[in-house]
């Protein structure tokens, strides 16, 4: 994948204009990538030098070329030969050097692969989650007569998710949901993309679930998360094994829908809106397969996609998170959103809230939405550009956002709404869709 797209992730201009404000923002994500800025730098300028003496050398061999012509117009052959040997060595140096050149301009752009986005100014200095500023939070916890349940016991005694057959057909950090429990999730990814379609202004698309790597590097996934993805192998082919891969967000495709087109200025603001389930191995991750919905390997998500000129970027994450945060207080949950600190941050985001929503069975908030504005770093990996009305092609800024992510919002609806007899009555808006306004025992 080296130099696949022939384009810097972080803008190179950039990097060679101002490396110094490049290594302080990457270093305020304590992960260390600014170390690498110095080689990318290194690499650029023999790139940069080698083509700058190609030409050089491209036009020397052009000149002499025609000194070759009027000698042997004057039938001075000797001399002819002698530059014609010339011009084959120039030509042999021409060779060696664009090797050289396509070599430092592919290990230059796979290093920058792996470097991470830089954080917005904005973002708060931190090292980890715990420095994440709270923005603002939305109602107070339930409070109930009752020692409430958690999900796992209301699951097993209303029939929703049968967890032991999950592991059984999947393994662990797999889930079988049943009867009304797969009625709830099917009835709230309903809601979800009604919400964001009908009322938000989203476009629903239905996008593959199985990638190639291009969009996987495109988004950023790639190479970063490799050992995170469930790669695919068509029949007892093993050769393509790794070409193909489950989708572990609706992002990976729906935002490369345009990945190498430039769209008219006018065509922006994009903004798509999407359900898939996801797939995450989380290799090594910490609580993966322990039972209860927390952290599994399968879920379903509503996956919200925007493409806009970078002039708006921002201002259009402000309204994806309120587009979110709508889903959440239709459901009477509550909820606070915090932004996400430099050294919590995902690998391609410039500026990240996230939503958590309160779950009183485990007594904690639960991440149900991260949205990003990841400004131009996955448009340059994905090489989408927009031409301005003046005519010049631009990278878009690209933002996604959960819009909302399963199986954690299951786990706070159910158990927010829970009833000190064992059931769990239904918000309204969700009624439409499964009929009813409490699941019961008995139903």
């Amino acid at each position: 994948m080296a130099g696949f797209y022939n384009a810097a992730m972080l803008d190179i201009r950039i990097v060679r204009e101002d490396p110094d404000k490049v290594r302080a923002r990457l270093a305020s994500r304590g992960a260390g990538a600014e170390a690498d800025i110095d080689e990318v730098l290194r690499l650029d300028e023999a790139r940069r030098k080698g083509l700058a003496e190609v030409e050089q050398l491209k036009s020397l061999r052009n000149r002499v070329s025609k000194d070759i012509g009027v000698l042997m117009g004057q039938k001075k052959l000797a001399d002819a030969e002698a530059l014609k040997t010339q011009t084959r060595q120039v030509g042999d140096r021409i060779a060696q050097l664009d090797k050289e050149v396509a070599e430092a301009e592919s290990q230059r752009d796979d290093l920058l692969l792996r470097i991470p986005n830089m954080p917005h100014e904005s973002v708060a200095i931190g090292r980890c989650a715990e420095d994440n500023p709270v923005v603002r939070v939305h109602g107070a916890p339930e409070i109930f007569s009752f020692k409430p349940k958690g999900h796992v016991e209301l699951c097993e005694s209303l029939k929703l998710v049968d967890f032991a057959r999950g592991a059984k057909l999947s393994g662990s950090g797999f889930l079988l949901y049943t009867n009304w429990g797969a009625r709830l999730e099917r009835a709230l990814i309903q809601f979800l993309l009604d919400l964001h379609t009908l009322e938000h202004g989203y476009t629903e698309v239905s996008p593959p679930f199985i990638v190639q790597r291009e969009c996987m590097t495109g988004v950023g996934q790639f190479p970063k998360f490799l050992d995170q993805a469930y790669a695919v192998q068509e029949g007892t082919d093993g050769s393509t094994l790794g070409r193909l891969f489950l989708v572990p967000t609706a992002e990976a495709p729906v935002a490369n829908i345009h990945r190498e087109e430039i769209l008219k200025a006018s065509q922006l603001p994009i903004r798509y809106c999407a359900y898939s389930p996801c797939f995450r191995a989380e290799a090594g991750a910490a609580g993966v397969g322990t039972r209860g919905m927390i952290r599994v390997h399968q879920f379903d998500k509503v996956e919200l996609i925007k493409i806009v000129d970078p002039a708006q970027g921002h201002a259009e994450l402000e309204r994806l998170v309120l587009d979110a945060e709508q889903a959440l207080q239709r459901l009477g949950l509550h909820y606070r959103v915090i932004q996400l600190c430099t050294g919590d941050m995902g690998f391609a985001s410039a500026k990240t809230y996230d939503i958590e929503v309160w779950a009183p069975g485990q007594g904690g908030y639960l991440e149900v939405s991260s949205c990003s504005n990841c400004e131009d770093y996955q448009s340059r990996r994905m090489q989408l550009r927009y031409r301005t009305e003046s005519g010049e092609n631009r990278f878009p800024h690209i933002l996604n956002g959960s819009g909302t992510a399963l199986a954690r919002l299951f786990v706070a609806l159910i158990e927010t709404h829970q009833q000190a007899d064992g059931s769990v009555l239904i918000p309204p808006p969700l009624r439409p869709y499964l009929r009813t306004d409490r699941i019961s025992i008995e139903s």
